[in-house]
This record gives C-alpha cells, sequence and structure tokens, in this order.
C-alpha cells in the first residue's frame, strides 16, 4: 500500500506523513510513502488545499493535518473495499 502525501513540503505535510505512519504502524502494515509536491499534479487529484494524503492513488482526505486516528480509520475502509 502506498500513502500519498500531497503538498508542497510544510511543517503540515511532514506532520501528516508523521501520522499516517504512525496509523500503519498501529494497524501493524508496511506502507510506502510518497510525497507529491507538484501543484499541478495534486490539483488534478482534486485536491484544493493541502494537505492532504491518498491511498494508492485514491484521495482520502485534505485540507489540514489529520490525526493518525483518522488515517487509521481511511485504512480500514480502503482495505474492505
Amino acid at each position: 500500500m502506498t500513502i500519498q502525501i500531497l503538498g508542497g513540503g510544510c511543517p503540515n505535510c511532514h506532520a501528516l506523513e508523521q501520522n499516517a505512519l504512525e496509523a500503519a504502524r498501529r494497524l501493524g502494515i508496511e506502507v510506502d510513502i510518497e510525497k507529491v509536491t507538484d501543484a499541478d499534479e495534486i490539483v488534478e487529484m482534486g485536491v484544493l488545499r493541502t494537505p492532504g494524503y491518498a491511498i494508492d492513488g485514491t484521495v482520502q482526505k485534505f485540507g489540514k493535518v489529520f490525526p493518525a486516528d483518522d488515517i487509521e480509520e481511511s485504512i480500514k475502509a480502503f482495505t474492505s473495499e
């Protein structure tokens, strides 16, 4: 599974990355983290405010730093589809 962190690399993006890693650790799964920093690519994904995150290319949430609990729920929902 790949979690994409969507944003320019600001402190909020780094915090979101750490929360994503914490969520994966809690679930006992390995994830690859991919940083998407190109503004055009982020907009093409439908993200209007950063930071945000996607799982395997599917945007989950954007617009703020989401806590590990939220990301954990997104991972669970994504893997149950």
